[in-house]
């Protein structure tokens, strides 16, 4: 199954998309890479879910890739008195490290973490912004804080610490044991939540191995004073809108969105923009226009993948979702200014071969209007060097290895196929020109640009560049 679009779909896998024929409908609709959400379900749900994609890879004989992200340390109140209570505007209230029904005087927040972290000045907010206070003062087992804008407090709700660098680490126990099962069933992507600083993806790093990509979830500010870093750690980014939005104003979020992808063009890294792109599909069949043009949005700034999120997962609508963020897709990249605002984003050529040749190949594939660059590739570098320069025709990735090929599944433009290695020069054209002719992208008398790296099966080593001519049959 060939995607006519360059910028790739993630939908995540929820109660209202867990049957077998609903993933085929999803898949046939759009997507590229599920996404199974271990904040939510149990771990048998998930690996059903897994079992029920990966029948429909084998069937198809279609790569499919699975992102499972994990949940991430949450701050949360304690127990409150009468089950919550109303603060209003200038109220002071004080929060306490233990302690059950608390009132306003005494509201538990059993988490050392925040007692050790925060300061005066520094903001809270509770239950997704909705309540806001002001840290006032603080003791060993105390905070005093002062209500900004009031509201209702009750039991367990979200408490979000934007000025708060956290000391802990952004995998909780819970986190450990789901990424344990996530890598036995073999998933392809693990998002890390949360991330706060370069050392969280060491940490992730050594636990997830080097097989599998981190793709690091940016809502918090800190991440956002770390950005470069975090990038150049990840193997790919996600802007996660829902969180980050309520850590800072809404008026920042576009304007950090376009910094966050226009920093992973520059790297070469997969960027995923994620949450309420179409909101309203989770309870009616269309989106609003507001959500359409979000949506091309993201495709206009250059980001690889979009994400629905209850859309998908818990909506009455999954299935038809998919085909709107397809349809929408599909609309902006065959707008007439599309290619003008990808292409205002410069990105310098590292001084490498590997890099020139990759910016060589896009160059040659859109002079000669060549109908597909062919990516030879065992780790995925070569293709992602590829669609780092936004090619106009599709990339073909031709990979031996079967996690590769199901990684490509979130790459711009890359359609990722299964061959295997190559041991001429010779061979390696016949391939290419096999991959062209099968997977529906060019034909006779038609020419493709063909990259690689000789010796072949060596990682990382692009230095081939190669146009050939599919022959008449």
């Amino acid at each position: 199954m060939r995607r006519t679009r360059k910028a790739k779909i993630v939908a995540t896998l929820g109660p209202a998309s867990s049957s077998p024929d609903m993933i085929r409908r999803m898949f046939e609709a759009g997507v590229d890479v599920f996404r199974l959400n271990f904040s939510h379900g149990t771990q048998q749900d998930h690996a059903e879910r897994h079992a029920a994609i990966r029948a429909l890879e084998r069937e198809l004989d279609r790569p499919i890739g699975i992102l499972q992200d994990l949940q991430g340390p949450k701050i949360r109140l304690g127990t409150l008195k009468d089950d919550g209570f109303e603060v209003a505007a200038d109220d002071t209230v004080r929060f306490v490290r233990e302690g059950e029904a608390g009132a306003a005087n005494a509201i538990p927040l059993p988490h050392d973490e925040v007692f050790a972290g925060i300061a005066p000045g520094h903001a809270m907010l509770i239950d997704d912004g909705k309540v806001r206070l002001e840290v006032s003062g603080l003791g060993d087992d105390w905070i005093e804080a002062r209500v900004v804008v009031g509201g209702a407090l009750s039991n367990r709700k979200g408490v979000n610490l934007p000025d708060t660098l956290l000391e802990l680490s952004p995998l909780t126990d819970k986190d450990r044991a789901d990424l344990a099962y996530g890598l036995e069933l073999g998933v392809d992507f693990v998002a890390m939540s949360f991330v706060q600083r370069p050392s969280d993806l060491i940490e992730g790093r050594q636990l997830v191995g080097p097989d599998v990509g981190i793709c690091s979830k940016i809502e918090k500010p800190k991440a956002l004073e770390h950005i470069a870093d975090i990038v150049a750690l990840s193997d790919s980014v996600m802007v996660a809108r829902g969180d980050l939005g309520v850590e800072i104003p809404p008026e920042q979020v576009p304007g950090r969105q376009k910094q966050i992808v226009r920093a992973c063009r520059r790297a070469g890294k997969p960027v995923i923009i994620a949450t309420q792109m179409l909101d309203s599909m989770v309870a009616v069949p269309a989106p609003t226009r507001a959500e359409a043009s979000d949506v091309a949005t993201a495709i206009y700034d250059g980001a690889d993948a979009v994400m629905l999120s209850a859309e998908s997962a818990s909506g009455d609508y999954p299935a038809e979702a998919v085909a709107m963020m397809d349809r929408i897709i599909q609309s902006t990249e065959e707008d007439e200014g599309y290619r003008a605002i990808v292409d205002a984003t410069e990105l310098a050529v590292e001084e490498s071969v590997e890099h020139a040749i990759a910016a060589a190949a896009a160059l040659v594939a859109d002079t000669i209007a060549a109908k597909a660059i062919v990516a030879f590739t065992s780790s995925g570098t070569t293709a992602l060097r590829v669609a780092r320069e936004r090619p106009d025709v599709a990339i073909i990735a031709s990979t031996p290895e079967a996690g590769v090929a199901r990684r490509m599944a979130l790459v711009w433009g890359a359609h990722a196929v299964r061959s295997a290695d190559v041991a001429s020069y010779d061979e390696m054209v016949a391939e290419a020109i096999r991959h062209a002719r099968v997977q529906g992208f060019a034909e006779a008398g038609e020419q493709i640009a063909i990259v690689s790296g000789v010796p072949f099966g060596s990682p990382g080593s692009t230095n081939n560049l190669r146009v050939a001519t599919l022959p008449r049959e």
